[in-house]
C-alpha cells in the first residue's frame, strides 16, 4: 500500500467517522486506526492534531507513545530472534547475562521474563524518572533482587522492568541495542522502519506527536496507596502523559515502550495474523510464532490484579468486558488506550494508537465496528 492510497469500504468509513466525532468533540485529540485482513490493508484513518500548541495535524506518519503497545512488538522481535537461533525462550538469563543468575535468579528464563512470571518486577522505591532512564544503573540494581515470588508459578506484570531486563539480555547475546535490533530485524523488512520505534531519534522529533492527559493521570493517582502496581511503578514514574513528553524520556530505547504509528504496527501485527509472512517478506516460522503466540501463564495477575493469559510477551485473548481481542488473538496495550494485536483465526490484525491518555473502552469499540463492517465474527 502506498501513502496515498485509502482504503474505499464500509469499514474505512464507518472508522472516519467516528475518529472525526471524537476529534471534533475533543474527546480525542489526535488518533491513528489500521486493520489488515488477509494480507491487505482495510482500514487506514487518522484525525485530529498531533499538537494543540501548533495546530500540528494528526497524520498517518505522526509517531505517537503508545507505551506497552511496544511490549508487543518487542515480543515479536524476540520472536524473531528465537526463530533464528540466537535466542531460546527455555534459557536462563544467565546464559546471556551471567551476572543477572544471583539472589536466587539462576533458573528464571527468557520465557518467564516474556510471560511476567519472573518475579522481578521491581523498582527502588525512590526512583525518578532520571534513574528509570539510566538503564545500565537499573539492570545492574536488578542483579541484586531476589524474586518477589517462585519464579514460574504466579504471573505479576513486570510493567517496566520487562522493558529494562530485555534490552539487557538482547544487548548482551547479539552486541546490538534493542533499537538497532528492532531496525535491522523488523522494522527495515517491513519497510516501516521510521515508524516502528523504541525511541525517537533527533531526526524524527518533528514527526512526534504530543501526549495529553484525559483522566489518566488520576485514574492511577486513585488506586490505593499500598497496591502491588506502585512497586513495580511507584508514583515518580507513573505512565501519564508528562512522562511522555519529556525529551529524555523520549530518547530513551526502553522496550517497555513502543513509539509508532498505527500503519506501522499493524503491518507488523498483519505479518503474525498470517502466519509470519506478508507480502513476501517471512520474519518466522509459523512453529516458532505458534510458541510464541500461545497462552503460557494465566491467572489473576499479583502486579494489577486483573485476570489474564499471556504467551511470550504477548497478551493472548481477552478476559475483559467488552473483550478488544479475541480467544485466539494476541497483542498489547498500552497505558491511556493504544492498543495492537493480531487474530490469525481472521487473518486480521488491528491497531489504534492516540495522544489523549483516557480510560480504554474506544479500542472495544473500534474493534466491534470494524469486524462488524468486515463481516467477521464478533471478538
Amino acid at each position: 500500500m502506498t501513502a496515498d492510497t485509502t482504503p474505499d469500504n464500509p469499514a474505512q468509513r464507518r472508522v472516519e467517522a467516528i475518529l472525526a466525532e471524537l476529534t471534533g468533540t475533543g474527546e480525542e485529540t489526535g488518533v491513528q486506526v489500521a486493520a489488515w485482513l488477509d494480507g491487505e490493508v482495510v482500514v487506514d484513518a487518522w484525525a485530529g492534531r498531533a499538537d494543540l500548541a501548533g495546530g500540528r495535524p494528526m497524520g498517518p506518519e505522526t509517531l505517537v507513545p503508545s507505551w506497552s503497545t511496544g511490549k508487543g512488538v518487542a515480543a515479536a522481535l524476540v520472536a524473531v530472534l528465537v526463530d533464528r537461533g540466537v535466542l531460546a525462550y527455555e534459557a536462563p538469563v544467565a546464559r546471556y547475562w551471567p551476572e543477572f543468575g544471583a539472589a536466587g535468579k539462576e533458573f528464571v528464563t527468557l520465557g518467564q521474563v516474556l510471560d511476567h512470571t519472573a518475579g522481578v518486577p521491581q523498582l527502588p522505591t525512590d526512583v525518578t524518572p532520571e534513574r528509570l532512564l539510566d538503564l545500565p544503573a537499573v539492570a545492574a540494581w536488578l542483579e541484586g533482587q531476589r524474586p518477589r515470588w517462585e519464579p514460574g508459578s504466579a504471573v505479576g506484570y513486570h510493567a517496566w522492568t520487562y522493558g529494562v531486563l530485555l534490552a539487557e539480555i538482547l544487548r548482551r547475546a547479539t552486541g546490538r541495542t534493542c533499537d538497532q535490533l528492532l531496525r535491522d530485524e523488523l522494522a527495515a523488512p517491513l519497510g516501516v522502519s521510521d515508524e516502528l520505534l523504541f525511541h525517537v531519534p533527533d531526526h524524527l522529533l518533528p514527526r512526534l506527536a504530543t501526549c495529553y492527559d484525559g483522566g489518566w493521570a488520576a485514574r492511577l493517582e486513585r488506586m490505593p496507596a499500598e497496591a502491588p502496581f506502585f512497586a513495580a511503578v511507584p508514583r515518580a514514574v507513573l505512565p501519564v502523559a508528562a512522562l511522555a513528553n519529556r525529551a529524555d524520556f523520549r530518547r530513551t530505547p526502553l522496550p517497555a515502550n513502543g513509539i509508532v504509528t498505527a500503519r506501522a504496527v499493524a503491518r507488523l501485527y498483519a505479518a503474525l495474523a498470517c502466519g509470519g509472512e506478508l507480502s513476501g517478506v517471512r520474519l518466522l516460522s509459523e512453529a516458532t510464532l505458534k510458541e510464541a503466540a500461545i497462552g503460557r501463564a494465566s491467572g489473576v495477575d499479583r502486579t494489577i490484579g486483573i485476570p489474564w493469559t499471556m504467551g511470550r510477551g504477548f497478551v493472548v485473548g481477552d478476559a475483559s468486558s467488552p473483550p478488544v481481542r479475541s480467544p485466539s488473538a494476541f497483542g498489547h496495550s498500552g497505558s491511556g488506550g493504544s492498543t495492537a494485536f493480531a487474530d490469525p483465526a481472521a487473518r486480521f490484525s488491528f491497531a489504534l494508537i492516540k495522544n489523549r491518555m483516557t480510560a480504554p473502552g474506544l479500542d472495544s469499540r473500534l474493534v466491534h465496528e470494524v469486524r462488524t463492517a468486515l463481516g467477521l465474527a464478533a471478538a
